[in-house]
């Protein structure tokens, strides 16, 4: 068995459906048993743990835990982060979630596929890391975007 770069890593992960938590845990555990993860399902509590502990990636909501807001916290504690959504999957949500820091924005319907998209955050730098999750889910993005997604949103810093 391949051990995982995220093998031994602590992680966050914040949104307010707790089947969503239960499922990255789940996706997480199985491939690297000896992860830690904390979980919240507020802004509050997720605030309070982005304040009082270290973590090697936090995974973040977008909608229902103010989501940007506790990028911005985790960013300044230089937190690596992946944003995660299902109702603020947009060009411009993408992009804010670039330009605020985050490494990584993944739709909730690919948890099944977090693993890859996790690793990348530790073993590509920034820039390529976008270049490569774009790589992953352009077409996805593609069919669920309007046409031009990537111009229209001045969505260009994979170019």
């Amino acid at each position: 068995m391949t051990v995982s770069v995220l093998d031994g890593k602590r992680i966050l992960a914040v949104d307010d459906e707790p089947d969503i938590l239960v499922v990255l845990e789940q996706e997480i555990k199985d491939a690297c048993p000896t992860c830690q993860i904390d979980k919240a399902t507020t802004y509050e509590k997720g605030a309070e743990l982005i304040n009082t502990n270290t973590y090697d990636v936090v995974i973040l909501d977008i909608m229902g835990v103010r989501g940007f807001d506790l990028l911005d916290l985790a960013v300044k504690r230089n937190f690596k982060v992946a944003m995660l959504t299902a109702h603020a999957l947009s060009p411009e949500a993408l992009k804010k979630s670039h330009d605020l820091g985050a490494r990584a924005y993944l739709p909730k319907d690919k948890l099944g596929q977090v693993l890859p998209f996790l690793e990348d955050i530790f073993t590509e730098e920034y820039k390529g890391g976008w270049k490569r999750l774009v790589e992953k889910l352009g077409t996805y993005f593609d069919d669920r975007f309007e046409p031009d997604w990537r111009g229209k949103a001045g969505v260009d810093f994979w170019y």
